[in-house]
């Protein structure tokens, strides 16, 4: 069992409303309850630039400076960039197949690559529940983006196939 796994173990099942709250020395922010359960947002499922931009100005100050640098990062060097609300997080892609998404928890951003076992380096994180080959990383700060990096496996993601996308 990973550590993530016994973490989920230990937790007692059945909250009923979110009372954890930033980190100290910050002001209090009740989370949303799935940012508190380590599910993805209740966010619609929408195609389009409005829905993402919502959904990450719906997010609180530390994940949302995150998810917008992220946002920002691959419009700038995704050429002809398409986004979606999908399964509560922000979903981005190229064509007509879903590369990478993006997501508020209670106290990160995960940044997941489709297919991220393909990149090189590979992204150090395997997510649960996300696919066998998704890969990525996970954010506490805008401080632990490395630009290059994270844009190198932006554009790399892009060659492959994504989610619902024909091979390329």
């Amino acid at each position: 069992m990973t550590t993530r796994e016994t973490d989920n173990a230990l937790k007692p099942s059945g909250r009923k409303s979110a009372k954890r709250t930033a980190a100290k020395g910050k002001a209090a922010t009740t989370l949303p309850e799935s940012m508190v359960t380590g599910k993805a947002s209740t966010a619609k499922a929408a195609v389009g630039d409005k829905p993402v931009l919502s959904y990450i100005a719906s997010l609180p100050q530390l994940q949302r400076s995150i998810a917008e640098y992220v946002d920002a990062l691959a419009a700038r060097v995704l050429p002809g960039l398409q986004r979606s609300v999908k399964w509560g997080m922000s979903y981005y892609g190229i064509g007509d197949g879903w590369c990478f998404c993006c997501g508020g928890f209670a106290d990160h951003v995960k940044l997941m690559f489709v297919n991220g076992a393909t990149l090189q380096p590979v992204p150090p994180v395997t997510p649960v529940a996300m696919g066998k080959s998704t890969r990525g990383v996970e954010l506490r700060s805008v401080d632990d983006l490395d630009e290059r990096q994270i844009a190198a496996w932006m554009i790399q993601i892009t060659a492959v196939p994504g989610v619902g996308g024909k091979k390329r």
